[in-house]
């Protein structure tokens, strides 16, 4: 009982914090002296940070006292997995989401701490800490994660296999809580500014370094969340457009128009509405996405199961929407643009393009995931919506995106000039036909593959030009660092980024060859060119699982795919691909069947195979690591940009 006294006093605490912190803003607001909310701020950390020591005390001593170790934990669970356990099941990643909320609030009221008698930055750290405050309330009352296990039990059931199999679920879902919790300070800032009316000045631009860390945290989040699901589950596809994963995506879309069309505020004055409307949809759509993986509506291998947190959450979703939209409507007089866009091919157009772009697609795919849940509320029937539906999207949205990045660096604001924006593309537009001319040789013909290495190297030469530009002018400074602090080279580098990342996924689902091999033990075959040898079976026992392993060589390097049975929750079965992988491709192997001899390996087993033969899967994809590569040079950029300097001391350099 100690455990569950010490986690819900720490809550309390936290929860005390949190609304110390809200009243001390709005008394600071209305006497019109500084805030002393950083002190509450720190109390609201401490809080959830003495929690979370409970817990993980708890979680690595196998203290089967509280339910929720019980529950997600086992003796034999290993360290690793035993921490990331905070995050395994709902009540937990609650604690991860509370932990990120009160730290970015307390980030926040530290990097304000200048401007900490401003309005605008009293009222959006009101915001934040309410918004700190109801997710404590939740652990407070129906996701109590410290419930006491009244049963004396010696063992828990463990982790659920699938998070116990691979370490990148301590980072995955770190990153997309931060990217999702990020976006909760320019909904806050986007609410204090038409509250005080304050729409005119630096508070939108400033917004976008917190935004872009937040997208960058969920960018580097989605592509391994991506990479965690290629390695295992075991299909050799890196993303089913699951409808958790289209939770992600969503706000990432909104987000990545925001980034775009905050700038062109900033220069021009335009798109006043449509950013602050940004700012507010992309934190409601991270709500949204929380009601989709812990309410139990949706069902995927990535949800939570199902709890009451469902109506909460729903219904704090409709008062970001309602609060959001009449705010807007109270301040749309103020919110006019004295200037249009003067040219549809100026910088500013290229951006309303961009914006209509994304928002465009976030609303189909927001569609195709809702309407399952909506036909099966009207009708009582399941239906699916499925790739298909997505990827027809997605394709020409790729091909515009990729146009878009090639010319909307290079064109000038508030004028299209065709002579001056071939001067600046003729380089990369030569670059280009060259690349396409080296494809043809290489008797590379399907027309998917040339135009996206076509517009790739377009896109990359217009990054590469800016990043030049920058350099140069660092050169007649004579500082190097203002090359980093440049608002321009951590977007160029992130454009870089998406470029690596759209060959990746171009060349490997385009050149994608999956094959199904049986061999008996000595034997070998060649797939798509790779020499793959079966040489035995191998069976692992320990306290964690059970395994029977195939010792498979993909051209001369040892690979261990297997049927992996882990300990707890009722024994589950769980296959373990193994992959071969470098820079040019990636060899993934399965066991898929086994014949004769192999009958303990616990996979399917084929009776009319010979004995002491077994079914590889065998999937052959190239240029598959670029994708990774490029996810990591996405939140190299983005931190680059979250960390350069202040937007008054950009403005004077």
């Amino acid at each position: 009982m100690i455990l569950t006294w010490l986690g819900r006093a720490a809550l309390y605490v936290c929860f005390l914090g949190a609304l110390g912190g809200f009243v001390e803003q709005a008394l600071a607001i209305r006497r019109r002296r500084a805030s002393r909310a950083l002190w509450w701020a720190g109390l609201s950390v401490a809080g959830i940070a003495a929690a979370i020591g409970v817990m993980e005390f708890a979680l690595i001593t196998h203290n089967f006292s509280l339910a929720y170790v019980a529950e997600n934990n086992a003796t034999f669970t290993p360290l690793l997995y035993s921490i990331t356990g905070l995050w395994s099941a709902l009540e937990g990643s609650l604690m991860l989401w509370v932990l990120l909320q009160t730290a970015i609030t307390f980030g926040v009221l530290i990097y304000y701490r200048r401007d900490k008698a401003e309005a605008v930055v009293g009222w959006a750290t009101m915001v934040l800490f309410a918004i700190g405050a109801f997710f404590t309330l939740l652990m407070m009352g129906p996701a109590d994660p410290f419930l006491h296990n009244a049963a004396h039990v010696l063992q828990g059931a463990g982790p659920n296999a699938l998070l116990q199999d691979n370490p990148l679920v301590a980072v995955h879902p770190p990153l997309l809580y931060l990217g999702f919790v990020g976006f909760s300070v320019p909904f806050a800032f986007a609410i204090a500014m038409l509250i005080t009316g304050r729409v005119h000045e630096r508070w939108p631009f400033e917004q976008r370094r917190w935004t872009v860390l937040a997208w960058g945290a969920l960018s580097l989040g989605i592509v391994l969340g991506a990479w965690w699901s290629y390695q295992v589950l075991g299909w050799g596809g890196f993303w089913g457009w699951d409808p958790v994963e289209n939770a992600a995506l969503l706000p990432w879309l909104t987000a990545t128009a925001y980034i775009h069309s905050v700038i062109v505020q900033d220069r021009r004055g335009l798109f006043r509405v449509w950013n602050l409307s940004l700012a507010i949809a992309t934190f409601a759509l991270t709500i949204l996405g929380t009601f989709f993986t812990r309410s139990g509506v949706l069902v995927s291998v990535h949800a939570f199961s199902s709890s009451t947190l469902g109506p909460l959450l729903i219904g704090l979703f409709f008062v970001v929407v309602v609060l959001g939209a009449g705010l807007l409507a109270w301040r749309g007089d103020r919110l006019r643009a004295p200037v249009g866009v003067d040219h549809p091919l100026s910088r500013e157009g290229l951006f309303v393009a961009n914006n209509i772009l994304f928002v465009g697609f976030a609303i189909v795919v927001l569609l195709g995931t809702v309407f399952p849940l909506l036909y099966q509320a009207i009708n009582g029937t399941q239906v699916t919506v499925g790739s298909p539906y997505f990827a027809s999207v997605a394709a020409p949205m790729s091909v515009v995106l990729l146009i878009l990045m090639a010319i909307a660096p290079l064109v000038s604001w508030r004028s299209a000039d065709a002579k001056v924006l071939w001067g600046r593309m003729r380089v990369s537009a030569w670059s280009a036909l060259a690349a396409v001319v080296i494809l043809l040789g290489l008797h590379v013909r399907r027309p998917v593959e040339v135009v996206a290495v076509f517009l790739s190297v377009l896109a990359a030469g217009a990054a590469l030009r800016t990043l030049r530009g920058s350099l140069v002018a660092a050169m007649r400074r004579g500082s190097w660092r203002s090359v980093l602090r440049s608002p321009s080279t951590g977007g160029m580098i992130v454009h870089l980024g998406v470029v690596i990342l759209a060959l990746g996924i171009v060349t490997s689902t385009t050149y994608v060859r999956r094959s199904e091999v049986t061999l008996a033990t000595g034997q070998s075959t060649v797939v798509d060119g790779q020499l793959v040898s079966f040489s035995g079976f191998r069976n692992i026992t320990d306290p964690l699982e059970t395994a029977t392993q195939l010792r498979v060589d993909v051209d001369g390097h040892r690979l261990w795919p297997a049927v992996t049975t882990f300990n707890g929750r009722g024994g589950t079965t769980v296959g373990t691909p193994a992959i071969d992988s470098n820079l040019a491709r990636d060899v993934y192997v399965t066991f898929d069947a086994v014949g004769g001899n192999g009958n303990t390996s616990g996979a399917q087993v084929e009776n009319n195979l010979p004995s002491g033969s077994v079914v590889l899967g065998v999937t052959v994809e190239p240029l598959l690591a670029w994708l990774w590569l490029g996810g990591v040079i996405i939140g190299l950029g983005s931190a680059m940009t979250f960390f350069r300097r202040r937007y008054g001391d950009e403005a004077g350099a």
